[in-house]
């Protein structure tokens, strides 16, 4: 691993691990960098308008949200067709999240993106090990939804294997949006890596319609309630399973109400409007007394500050605490 890397998670740990309870983290937004784009007209803009680093900043800012974890934005980078120029253009994709982080190094935890269909699965194993050793990003995603490609297909696990040996975790777009990412497929992989997490951003949703949703939302929950090392981001999922997600893992208690993240998807999701809902959601769930789910009116306290202290963040600045130090134990015996 490179100095600059070591440098960077040296900084980052040491800021969050100073931070106390308090810290608000938003688990997944995409940033761009926005001069390198063709000029859109506003009468183009779509939900997912691309978003610089200084925008995510101010959006933050607005939201009362203190940190961000942030990849690249799929729908910003264009692929020039060959496997090779691909991976080009998604390692610029990437080393801009790495800028931001260098920028903003107490707003941005930066990650990392690759793509082992339209790179090919040697260059995105060649990203990964950039992502890790030069970058240290300490998660890497993948997107088998937009970029057609099954979860469990064994390039997919080409990759994997590579992420977690170098001691990151392996992310995922998971959602019922596409026929790419069922819940059995996110078995596959957490079955794959016991005991190291695995990451599943939306926890069924994306952009799936309500109907075609709802069978994985239920499949979802069920699976992380099997195995802890399932972690999900909140983002871009149905407010109704979000608290439901919500419920069922702290009446579940440790591990799995650590498991789980909240998050807006910025651009995709306004960070502002997201972070608002889950604040007023937890004050009901804090008062759980007057709560119309009867588990709750059985369990008036069992929403505690510190634990939706840890939903808003605190949960995910320790599992990147954990990982960034089994990350560093790697390196080590590496070295040696």
């Amino acid at each position: 691993m490179e100095a600059q890397a070591l440098a960077r998670i040296e900084r980052l740990t040491r800021y969050l691990r100073g931070y106390d309870g308090s810290l608000v983290i938003d688990a997944d937004t995409h940033a761009t960098d926005v001069a390198r784009r063709p000029r859109e007209q506003p009468q183009h803009y779509y939900h997912g308008k691309p978003l610089a680093a200084e925008q995510l900043v101010a959006e933050m800012d607005l939201a009362g949200v203190s940190m961000a974890n942030t990849w690249q934005n799929p729908a910003a980078t264009e692929y020039p067709g060959h496997e090779d120029d691909n991976a080009e253009a998604l390692l610029e994709a990437n080393r801009y999240v790495h800028d931001c982080g260098q920028r903003y190094p107490e707003r941005f935890i930066p990650s990392g993106w690759v793509d082992p269909k339209a790179c090919g699965a040697a260059n995105a194993r060649r990203l990964a090990e950039i992502c890790v050793k030069e970058f240290g990003f300490v998660l890497v995603k993948m997107n088998p939804a937009q970029n057609r490609y099954p979860i469990d297909s064994p390039e997919v696990f080409q990759v994997a294997d590579r992420i977690v040996e170098l001691g990151a975790i392996p992310v995922f777009h998971y959602g019922a949006d596409s026929p790419y990412t069922p819940a059995s497929g996110l078995e596959a992989v957490a079955a794959r890596y016991p005991g190291h997490p695995v990451i599943g951003v939306h926890m069924g949703g994306g952009g799936a319609g309500y109907v075609e949703a709802e069978r994985l939302y239920h499949e979802s929950r069920e699976l992380g309630l099997r195995r802890p090392n399932v972690r999900y981001i909140l983002s871009a999922l149905r407010d109704t399973h979000i608290e439901e997600a919500l419920i069922s893992y702290q009446l579940a208690g440790p591990p799995f109400c650590e498991n789980l993240y909240c998050a807006s998807d910025a651009p995709y999701g306004r960070m502002s409007w997201n972070f608002g809902g889950f604040r007023a959601m937890f004050a009901g769930l804090r008062e759980g007394g007057r709560h119309p789910d009867p588990r709750l009116r059985a369990s008036p306290g069992l929403f505690s500050d510190a634990d939706i202290g840890g939903y808003l963040g605190g949960n995910f600045a320790r599992m990147i605490l954990e990982q960034y130090d089994r990350m560093l134990q790697v390196h080590q015996a590496q070295s040696v």
